[in-house]
């Protein structure tokens, strides 16, 4: 049986180790931040505790042996919905995947330190805070693919798609998928057209962009997502 020691040490561990991943989401003004990556870490610690606890006296008995990996299990799948609550959508971007990972990371860091793991469970803690401090700031060496959309409403015999796409080219932007929708009675069709471009300043090239479309024959509203 565990003593009010190893409670206190395991419980410990994980408030502190929690304390700087939650003060990290925090300064970053995510939807999970201090209090509730530390209550996610606390409380998987002690669930693994309760688990110990609660099985270890029960694994002697003849003809039965329980599984204590099982409140955990639970555990890992009950915070999935909470993960769920910090995904945010904005129009076409997601944010919040990585804070939901990470509330993920610090129940498995809690049930680690619970089962009395500290070794595994401070490589772990050391892995997390690279990742979520040192691997942003090296984020901007890859040159990865980015998306927008632009919403194009013009006359219906205005416009040349092929002239839209050069331009669209010209600022280094391919065009992905095309949505038309025709207003017969406003005589209008409105494009929209999904983009893929390389990480780019992202103000200075959607300015640029709608200028130049701008000048088209016909163009009567543009939008960019």
């Amino acid at each position: 049986m565990l003593t009010t020691g190893d409670f206190a040490m395991r419980l410990g561990l994980t408030f502190a180790a929690a304390l700087v991943i939650g003060i990290e989401r925090e300064s970053h003004g995510r939807a999970a931040g201090l209090r509730t990556t530390m209550l996610a870490g606390l409380a998987a610690t002690a669930a693994m505790i309760l688990s110990e606890q609660f099985y270890a006296p029960l694994a002697t008995t003849a003809g039965w042996h329980p599984d204590p990996a099982r409140l955990a299990a639970g555990v890992l799948t009950g915070i999935g919905f909470l993960g769920a609550g910090t995904i945010i959508r904005e129009g076409v971007s997601v944010r919040g995947v990585t804070t939901a990972a990470t509330l993920w990371a610090v129940t498995v860091l809690g049930l680690t330190f619970g089962a009395g793991e500290f070794l595994l469970g401070g490589l772990l803690w050391t892995l997390l805070m690279v990742t979520l401090a040192v691997l942003p700031r090296l984020e901007h060496l890859v040159k990865n693919d980015w998306y927008a959309w632009i919403d194009l409403r013009c006359s219906l015999d205005g416009v040349d798609e092929a002239e839209i796409r050069t331009r669209l080219e010209r600022h280094g932007l391919h065009i992905k998928r095309v949505g038309l929708t025709y207003d017969l009675v406003a005589n209008e069709r409105l494009m929209r057209l999904e983009l893929k471009f390389k990480r780019a300043p992202l103000y200075e090239l959607s300015r640029q962009v709608l200028d130049d479309l701008r000048g088209l024959d016909g163009v009567r509203e543009l939008k960019w997502e």
